[in-house]
């Protein structure tokens, strides 16, 4: 089978299409032919070595995976061969998802809900697992508060705006003009745009921060917040505040550190099908073109996400 693997860090073109055997499941596992999978700011950041959570190349990148279960081992009777699946893989282990094959936990994945085709399902793991736990998780969003979204058109911010809405959350976001119509369509309600308008004199104070953009947004958004409200990051990196700093502010200060649950993955699914849960997929490209994926990726223009298909 083929699959990208790099032999050091550094910028995109360190990633090379190869060819391997093909994994077999070991005992309680399950072998997926991969159909979609999706490309993340943290596997840019693996790669360049910024955040070297699997160790010293050759590794294979990738942990967001739909597609269809081809064989599975000793112990597993939760699916079979033909079904459809998705899920977020061994993070932060090596999920190895930018391939033909992958070999996944059970534990890890659930049926792919009817409501979304392949290429959405490969894009929604790891950013809705990410919005989820960090909004419902962390923040325990409730019906009548007030929720705002840095970042909001990308591919956690898209997902964490619905996930608000869907929990009667008044939702406000920071977003270029060009994305408001997006946004508005996704339930936005208050619609800022961060390159003309400061955010912490356009909204009256909340009760939860999504800061998907971290440095000097810390601050400010502590400040916005209603006194015993909760910031929550999940830029993997510098937040800009300290939760110390955020205590003087009379907030709390939270980090969102994905992990794999098809518990939560099932909520994601359930909202897809009653219609509250779109994922919006910018483009879709061949394993060959990983390159260009993470190109696009780092360019920070992106609307929704980014997927690589077989």
């Amino acid at each position: 089978m083929r699959a990208v693997t790099q032999s050091a860090f550094g910028d995109p073109s360190v990633l090379k299409i190869v060819e391997i055997d093909r994994p077999e499941p070991d005992y309680g596992q399950v072998l997926i032919k991969v159909g979609a999978a999706g490309v993340n700011p943290v596997d840019l950041a693996v790669r360049s070595g910024v955040y070297p959570l699997l160790g010293e190349p050759p590794f294979t990148l990738g942990w967001d995976v739909a597609g269809v279960v081809e064989a599975v081992g000793l112990g597993v009777s939760a699916f079979s061969p033909g079904d459809e699946v998705l899920g977020l893989l061994a993070y932060p282990g090596a999920g190895n998802a930018y391939a033909d094959y992958v070999t996944a936990s059970p534990n890890e994945i659930i049926r792919r809900p009817a409501g979304l085709t392949v290429q959405e399902a490969g894009a929604l793991p790891l950013a809705g697992l990410t919005a989820w736990q960090a909004l419902v998780g962390i923040a325990r969003v409730a019906e009548g508060q007030r929720v705002l979204i840095h970042a909001a058109a990308g591919g956690v911010g898209h997902l964490a705006v619905q996930i608000a809405k869907a929990r009667g959350a008044h939702v406000v976001v920071t977003a270029s003009a060009a994305k408001h119509d997006f946004l508005r369509d996704l339930g936005a309600d208050t619609l800022i745009d961060y390159t003309t308008t400061d955010f912490t004199t356009a909204t009256e104070p909340v009760d939860v921060v999504f800061d998907l953009v971290g440095g000097e947004y810390g601050e400010r958004s502590a400040a916005v917040l209603k006194p015993g409200g909760v910031l929550v990051g999940a830029v993997g990196g510098n937040l800009g505040i300290t939760p110390q700093r955020a205590a003087e502010h009379g907030v709390r200060l939270a980090v969102a550190n994905v992990r794999p649950s098809a518990a939560d993955l099932t909520q994601l699914a359930a909202l897809v099908e009653s219609g509250r849960l779109r994922v919006h997929v910018d483009q879709v490209l061949p394993l060959a073109e990983v390159v260009k994926a993470h190109e696009l990726t780092a360019a920070r223009r992106t609307t929704g996400k980014i997927v690589l298909v077989p």
